[in-house]
């Protein structure tokens, strides 16, 4: 018997420009797709400070991992890209403010521009609670 793989999309947001699922759940655990910061319900991107962009990638982040079953406090593992990793602080910053004490494993990973122009997108594994 193969196991179910359901494909998890916000209903009130828009659909994926590109072909992909923002999550899978799979096995009990969400596989969430990058994360850029663009606004899921209007498609307004973000195109400010650092710090603004993370928090549009986490608040994305967030809702698709509720949607899916989990909750912020079950994110396993999440892969931070930055186009500019001289802004590393700033990111962690915002990143440790919204995890607060829950540590996931984590990769940070310098790259070439991203998509539009941003500055970061962020992948993630969470477990369904």
């Amino acid at each position: 018997m193969d196991p179910v793989i359901q494909s998890v999309f916000l209903s009130e947001a828009r659909p994926p420009a590109g072909h992909y699922s923002p999550a899978i759940v799979h096995n009990g655990l969400i596989y969430v797709s990058g994360q850029l910061p663009i606004d899921p319900i209007s498609g307004a991107r973000e195109l400010g400070s650092i710090e603004a962009q993370t928090e549009r990638v986490l608040f994305n982040l967030d809702e698709i991992v509720k949607a899916s079953g989990g909750s912020r406090s079950s994110v396993l593992q999440v892969t931070v890209y930055t186009s500019d990793i001289s802004l590393w602080d700033r990111i962690n910053g915002v990143y440790a403010n919204f995890f607060g004490n829950h540590r996931p494993a984590r990769a940070v990973v310098p790259t070439p521009p991203l998509h539009y122009g941003f500055l970061i997108e962020i992948a993630a594994i969470a477990a369904v609670i």
